[in-house]
């Protein structure tokens, strides 16, 4: 099957030379698409450093779904799509993925992700669907006050010793291919989780639902940084950006009864994390994020099933469209949107 490769760019200079080395030195030759979500930095010289790539230019940061979006359409051509961080560098074991996909049900299929050590990114690189009681743990911060709670090994697979190919539900998106049937099917990542944050969990959790299969193989691997884009985003922007990507997760994909407990999490754990912030910062700027969190809650925990907080429907829609609710965690303050 044919296979090419996608990755999404912000402000990702550092980076992305070492990971498009890595893909240009694999055998077959397979074509790479870069979607740059309108770095500042040195991203672009990089990739044009490089003969061969073709690259997308957003005159704006349209969210790591909408530029993963564009790269898979763009790779017309492909059965097979690898979506890959601009920190990850291939080690080995492409072909081991691609592999993964003979079996004609499988959608999706994660690799082996490594810290710069060579241990395995155990926690990330493979999780199970968070359930409202995850991600309330999650906003209450108790998963990093006590990280071996029940709740958070089951969620982050911390019981799990995958040592060879296996069934799994959530493989980290930093490291997938994707069967471009199997994308379309479920018309894509959707674009409301703007700009990052639990847009791949929702796609993989879609695609289950659609009886597709999800896979794991250690014989991919990947040594991966993580976090480069985020760790650039204003304090604030990310507590926004991900208080609202988790809300709509728990809309899409939980009862009114976990809903409700996820919402009630966001309001106990929100304002503590805010005046540690404000603190930390000597800044007021943490509790108008909170509020507008707050208001994020309240939205969701009163729209519809089928809504998203503000009434947006969460279901994406080919081609790519609107970012949501974005503009409710945008905090004017060097925001990444």
């Amino acid at each position: 099957m044919t296979c090419g490769a996608v990755i999404v760019t912000w402000n990702s200079g550092a980076h992305a030379a070492h990971c498009l080395d890595a893909l240009l030195r694999h055998e077959p030759a397979m074509p790479v698409v870069v979607v740059d979500n309108a770095s500042t930095d040195n991203t672009l010289a990089e990739i044009g450093a490089r003969p061969g790539v073709s690259v997308i230019t957003n005159p704006e940061n349209r969210g790591f779904a909408s530029a993963v979006n564009q790269g898979v359409m763009e790779l017309a051509g492909c059965e097979l799509v690898l979506v890959i961080n601009p920190d990850a560098v291939v080690q080995t074991g492409i072909g081991a993925l691609a592999g993964e996909f003979e079996d004609a049900r499988t959608g999706a299929c994660g690799g082996r992700l490594l810290d710069h050590s060579g241990a395995p990114q155990t926690g990330f690189e493979l999780r199970r669907f968070p359930t409202p009681s995850a991600l309330a743990f999650e906003s209450l911060g108790i998963n990093r006050l006590w990280p071996s709670n029940p709740v958070n090994r089951k969620y982050r697979c911390l019981d799990l010793a995958a040592s060879a190919p296996c069934d799994a539900e959530q493989p980290a998106g930093a490291f997938l291919m994707i069967r471009r049937e199997a994308w379309q099917s479920v018309g894509g990542f959707d674009e409301g989780f703007h700009p990052v944050w639990f847009e791949d969990v929702d796609f993989l959790k879609r695609l289950v639902e659609a009886g597709w299969r999800v896979r794991f193989t250690p014989f991919a691997s990947a040594v991966h940084a993580g976090g480069h884009s985020v760790s650039l985003m204003a304090r604030e922007a990310r507590a926004a950006a991900w208080y609202g990507s988790l809300l709509r997760y728990a809309i899409r994909h939980s009862s009114y009864a976990g809903r409700l407990a996820v919402c009630c999490a966001v309001f106990a754990g929100a304002p503590p994390r805010a005046a540690v912030s404000a603190v930390q910062q000597f800044s007021f700027c943490p509790f108008r994020v909170c509020g507008k969190v707050m208001r994020l809650a309240l939205a969701a925990l009163l729209s519809a099933d089928s809504s998203g907080p503000g009434g947006v429907d969460p279901k994406p829609v080919l081609p790519p469209g609107a970012h949501g609710y974005a503009n409710l965690v945008n905090t004017g303050d060097r925001s990444p949107h």
